[in-house]
This record gives C-alpha cells, sequence and structure tokens, in this order.
C-alpha cells in the first residue's frame, strides 16, 4: 500500500512496477466498488418507489383521488424509466472488461428519458410538500398516515410522508456524484474515461434543466394564480410599485407605437399564439352552439303536443302520441343527460384549462415591455439592478415555457375538441337508432309503410314542392307585418354582443369584418369573418387611417379598415333599445286604483316582456323575462302611456309599458300530407 511505500524506500526504490502494479489495482478495486454501489443503491431505490406505489398509495384510500395525484405524481412513469434501467445496469456485469464503458453508455442513452419524468415529478412535490403540512394541521389524519408509512417503511420515523416524496429528488441529484465516484477511480489513459466524462456532464445538464423547468413552472404557476383573482383582490394589489411597472410598460408600448423603439419578434411564438387564440375560439364556439342546442332541446322537452286533445280522428296521430310519449319519458331524457355529461361537461373543462395558458400569454406580453426596458438600459449603461435582472429572467423563463408547451397544449386541444365533437355526433347516431327501434312498431301501421324507397322519397318531394306555396306565401304575409332588413349574418352566439355595443355606442359606430383578421403587431385584433366592433377612432396614433381603432366588447384594438363594413341593425332594433331602458322613476309611478278595468273594444296585440316584474297590488300583474304579453289597453285610465293593462296566462294587470317590446304575428298557417 502507499503508506508503507514510504516507509521502506528499498521497496519504493527497487520495485517500481510492483508499486505502480499495486496502485492500479487499488484503482481498479475503489472502480469495482463505485459500481457496486451505483448498481446496489438503484436496486434499493427502486424497491423504495414500489413500496410507495403500490403499498402505501393502496392504503391512503381515506385521502382524496385529487390528493393522491399530487403526493405521488408521476412515480409510476418514474418506476417504469428506472425499472428499465436498473435492468440494463445489471446487465452490464456480465461484461466485466467493459462494464464502466457501458455504464457511461447507459447513462447516456437514459439522460432524455431521466429528465422527462423527473422534471413533472420535481415540479410537483413543493405542491406535495403544502399538502403534507395541511395533514399534520389535523392530529388524528396525521397519525393514520404516520401508522401506515412506519408499518411499511420503518426507517422513515417521524418524518413520514416527507421522507418518502424526497427521494426521487435525492436520487436524480446523486447520479452525477456517483459517476464521478467511477471516474475518479479510472485510468485517465482507459477507453471508458471520455465517455464516463461525458455521462456525468450529461446527468449535471439533467440536473440544472429539472431545476430551470420548476422554476419555469413556479413563474407560471404565480401568473395563471394572479389570472384567477377576484376584482376586489386585484385592487388590493394596487401599490405604488404595481403603478410604476404599469406605467413604465405603458410608456414602453406607446414608444413601439410611435415607432421610436424597435419591438421585439418572435415568429415561432407569434405562430404558437396564433394557434392557441384559434383553438380558445373554437372551443369557445363550439361550448355556445352547445349551450344553445341544449336550451332548444330543453324547450323541446317542454313541448308535449301528444298529452293535448287534439281534434284529430285516429290513424297515424294515435301512433305518434304513443311513440312520442314513450320518447320524451325515457329515450330524448337519457340523450340529454348522456350530453350533458359527455360533451357539455368536458367542452366547460376545457375551456377553463385553455383560460391558464391565456393568461400566461398576456402576462408575457408584460414581462416583454420589462425584458425590452431592461435590454435597453443593458446597451446604454451597460449594468441593470438586481430587480431588473429578475424580470430579466422571469421574461426569459416565461417565454421558453410557453414556446417549449404550446405546441404539445394546442394539439392535446385539438385532440381533446376532436373527441368532444365525435362523441357529440355518436350520441346523434344512437338516439336515431332508439328512435327507429321504438317507432318500428308504429311505422307498420303508418299510412306510407308499402311504399319503397324510391316512391317514399318521390312522395316527400311532392309533398315539400306543394308546401312551398305555402312557405312562400307566409313569407309574404310576415314581410307586410315587419319589412325584412338586409342583414348580414352573425357568429353564433353574438346577439349579446351586439345588443352590448348598440347600447353603449349606437348603430352608427356598428361594423361588421368581411373577412377574417389575423393581428400581426402588439395591439392589433385578431378577428374572425362576420364578428361585430364599435369604431372609436377612424385612424391609428399616426394618423393612419387605414388602421381603425375598434371595441369588441371586451378587447380594444387596430384592425384595417378595408375589412370593415358598416353593419346595418334590423329596423325596430333602435325602438326595442329603447323599450328594454326601464324608466328612472318608473318605482314611483303607479296606475290609478280602478276595479277591474273592462275595455269596451280593446285593441289586442301580441308582444313579448323584455324586463321581469313583479307585481306590489292588486292591480298589477307579474312577468317574467321573454314571456309573450297581450296588451289590452296602451295606457291607464288616466290615459298615462307609461303603464299598459296587458294580459298574462288569464290574469289582467298593469306593468310598465318600457318593460314591453312589440313581436310581429304572422298570420296563421301550415301544411298537410295528400292521403
Amino acid at each position: 500500500m502507499a503508506e508503507h511505500g514510504t516507509d521502506e524506500p528499498s521497496s519504493s526504490t527497487g520495485s517500481p512496477d510492483g508499486e505502480g502494479r499495486d496502485s492500479g489495482d487499488r484503482l481498479l478495486l475503489h472502480q469495482r466498488l463505485a459500481v457496486r454501489e451505483l448498481i446496489d443503491t438503484e436496486a434499493s431505490y427502486l424497491h423504495m418507489l414500489q413500496l410507495c406505489a403500490s403499498d402505501i398509495r393502496s392504503r391512503l384510500q381515506q385521502l382524496p383521488q385529487g390528493d393522491l395525484d399530487v403526493l405521488f405524481s408521476n412515480i409510476d412513469d418514474v418506476i417504469e424509466v428506472n425499472s428499465k434501467f436498473l435492468h440494463d445496469l445489471q446487465e452490464t456485469a456480465s461484461r466485466e472488461d467493459e462494464q464502466v464503458h457501458s455504464i457511461g453508455n447507459l447513462f447516456l442513452e437514459f439522460q432524455e428519458e431521466l429528465e422527462r419524468v423527473y422534471k413533472v415529478y420535481c415540479a410537483s412535490y413543493d405542491q406535495a410538500l403544502l399538502l403534507v403540512e395541511t395533514y399534520r394541521k389535523e392530529p388524528e389524519l396525521q397519525r393514520e398516515i404516520q401508522g401506515i408509512i412506519e408499518a411499511a417503511v420503518p426507517q422513515a420515523g417521524p418524518s413520514g410522508l416527507s421522507f418518502l416524496l424526497v427521494i426521487p429528488l435525492q436520487r436524480i441529484t446523486k447520479y452525477p456524484l456517483l459517476l464521478q465516484k467511477i471516474l475518479e477511480n479510472t485510468d485517465p489513459d482507459a477507453s471508458a474515461y471520455p465517455v464516463l466524462q461525458r455521462a456525468a456532464s450529461a446527468l449535471q445538464d439533467v440536473n440544472a434543466n429539472i431545476n430551470e423547468y420548476k422554476r419555469r413552472k413556479e413563474v407560471a404557476s404565480k401568473y395563471t394564480k394572479v389570472g384567477q383573482l377576484t376584482l376586489r383582490e386585484r385592487l388590493a394589489r394596487i401599490n405604488t410599485h404595481t403603478l410604476s411597472k404599469k406605467t413604465t410598460r405603458l410608456s414602453q408600448l406607446l414608444k413601439q407605437e410611435a415607432g421610436l423603439v424597435p419591438r421585439t419578434e418572435d415568429k415561432e411564438f407569434d405562430y404558437l399564439e396564433e394557434r392557441l387564440h384559434w383553438v380558445s375560439l373554437c372551443v369557445t364556439e363550439t361550448k355556445n352552439n352547445v349551450a344553445v342546442y341544449l336550451a332548444n332541446l330543453e324547450a323541446f322537452l317542454r313541448f308535449r303536443p301528444q298529452e293535448s286533445e287534439l281534434d284529430i280522428p285516429g290513424g297515424p296521430v294515435v301512433q305518434y302520441c304513443s311513440l312520442m310519449g314513450d320518447l320524451q319519458l325515457q329515450a330524448f331524457p337519457d340523450f340529454k343527460q348522456r350530453l350533458e355529461d359527455l360533451v357539455w361537461q368536458p367542452l366547460c373543462s376545457l375551456a377553463k384549462a385553455l383560460s391558464g395558458p391565456q393568461n400566461l400569454v398576456k402576462k408575457r406580453l408584460d414581462k416583454l415591455l420589462d425584458f425590452e426596458r431592461v435590454e435597453e438600459k443593458l446597451l446604454e449603461v451597460g449594468s441593470v439592478t438586481y430587480e431588473e435582472q429578475e424580470a430579466r429572467h422571469t421574461y426569459q423563463a416565461l417565454n421558453s415555457l410557453l414556446v417549449a408547451e404550446l405546441p404539445q397544449l394546442n394539439q392535446l386541444a385539438m385532440r381533446w375538441l376532436g373527441q368532444i365533437l365525435h362523441t357529440f355526433v355518436d350520441l346523434q347516431r344512437d338516439l336515431a337508432k332508439q328512435v327507429l327501434q321504438r317507432a318500428e312498431g308504429s311505422l307498420a301501421q303508418l299510412p306510407h309503410h308499402h311504399l319503397s324507397e324510391p316512391a317514399f322519397r318521390e312522395l316527400v318531394e311532392d309533398v315539400l314542392g306543394q308546401t312551398g306555396h305555402q312557405l312562400r306565401s307566409f313569407q309574404e304575409n310576415f314581410e307586410k307585418v315587419l319589412p325584412p332588413p338586409t342583414v348580414q349574418l352573425l357568429l353564433p352566439g353574438a346577439e349579446r354582443q351586439v345588443q352590448a355595443l348598440l347600447s353603449r355606442y349606437g348603430p352608427e359606430k356598428l361594423y361588421q369584418v368581411t373577412s377574417n383578421i389575423s393581428g400581426a403587431g402588439t395591439l392589433d385584433l385578431t378577428l374572425l369573418r362576420g364578428q361585430i366592433v364599435a369604431l372609436l377612432q377612424n385612424k391609428d396614433t399616426k394618423g393612419n387611417s387605414s388602421r381603425w381603432l375598434v371595441d369588441t366588447g371586451g378587447h380594444r384594438g387596430y384592425v384595417p379598415a378595408g375589412k370593415l363594413e358598416l353593419y346595418r341593425v334590423i329596423p325596430g332594433q333602435e325602438e326595442v333599445k329603447e323599450q328594454v331602458q326601464p324608466p328612472k322613476d318608473s318605482h314611483h309611478l303607479t296606475p290609478e286604483p280602478s276595479p277591474a278595468p273592462v275595455p269596451s273594444v280593446p285593441t289586442v296585440t301580441q308582444v313579448v316582456a323584455v324586463y321581469p316584474f313583479v307585481a306590489r297590488s292588486s292591480h298589477e300583474v307579474s312577468l317574467q323575462a321573454g314571456q309573450l304579453v297581450t296588451v289590452l289597453e296602451a295606457q291607464d285610465k288616466k290615459g298615462n302611456p307609461e303603464w299598459s293593462l296587458v294580459e298574462v296566462n288569464g290574469q289582467r294587470g298593469y306593468v310598465p309599458s318600457s318593460f314591453l317590446a312589440r313581436a310581429p304575428s304572422p298570420a296563421p298557417w301550415g301544411w298537410s300530407l295528400p292521403s
């Protein structure tokens, strides 16, 4: 040994080859011990993970499933990767001469997989610790958890869950140390030495990437929570520091719009942001369409003509009433419930899941303005403060996170939306099958059941041709009641937005988008063809009249003037707008009490209640918004036109006239099948 060599100089000088052999043997021995430590500790570590996943997690059933998902995160993925890694690690023992070389290559091979699974686990570790702290505040629950852990892992001690949850973090950080120990006991001239060097460096990079990913997730979590704050909470956060930051950002934005400073361009992010915007828009429109569909389905289920006394002799009507009664009792309600569970709820969840990334995209714009200001200062002065450096790093972390994860998010959201739409189609198909199965017995009793399919199609075409004249006649009658204006098509669910813009800006300020607009600048808007906007200014800050400043009802920004045309409001819409505003003094006005007014020859008019109204005396009658109302007299007994005598559901009384809006009454019409 080396110590003995210093005590016996004759041996040291007499046999240098022997000393070299002893030194090489010691190096080889320490190398084998380091390799053995790596393999043995890996086996023990994997055994502990399997205990956590199978034994302990299965016994903690008193905890909610959501808590278990946070506590153990993706431990199953970690076990899968480490099981493969341990298997390959143990197989290197069969190649003793090349074992160290194989171990280095093995770490390089598993580098990406280790980073993939451990970064997810490490990112959720802090949230798991918060749950552990909440359990410690409940002594009884804490004792149950501690008892389960001590029974399975006695060495956990009083640390309990904390001891188990930190094990994966300790293992991934120990890999570079274990490789370094093997490297130190490897001859620099050996062929395995450079491989081990690359492996040790690769595992250090893995840990650095995990830390960076964890920091990005913390930044994202912070600003996602800010986006979920209420207005009161947001106001409470305002102070001189936040006002100063917002003022600086606004100044930076105005300088960019004026062309005084350049704007940072990131084409990759801009493309991903546009994709996210279109995905979110698709989800929102689909959600609005399904909401309207559900509302129509609800109205359809309330409409039960088969329960009415139809003054029609027997025959197909009897079969129809029987079939509809059967369908409305079970098939249609089941379809509605499945639609809500399998389509509506997933759509709501998807829309909620996209709100967080949208908040991050908005926050990135704020951080980009901070970043650009710091970069300018860095070029001018050459140094920045610690706070400014942190703002710089925050933007870089947020931007890197979005660029890395938005492609997966967009792809996943589109796949999720596609599955929802596929489910919707399947539900419709199932409903059609159920209706046909239930109607199979009744179809044989219908008048045209003996016709072949081509003959039946020809019959239907003849019937539709005959009813076409009745439809045209109805259209002419309807046009006489309310002449139809030239109205551009609105996007689904846009009626409320149009009403809000109309009431705020008036009809002369409303414009409609003639083709899709994709915003290229920071203050440019991305709009769909058919969307309604309100004109705020017919030029931008530079006086360019080809870019107009508009309000969509939620966002303000610039759009090309050539893609807007004046929106023609439906005649009578302004009248409705004036009528729907309740008079300020309506609660002070009361019609003159009079016993049961009975008009001699009333002018009967069918109108719609725009606002709900609650009767305050026996001379008034209550209304529900959207309810059909018959106006008997358009004034009270004193001739005051602010109150109208109406009849609702067989009851008569006064209501405020401004709570009513006129509705056209088309002439009755209909069609009948030929015998």
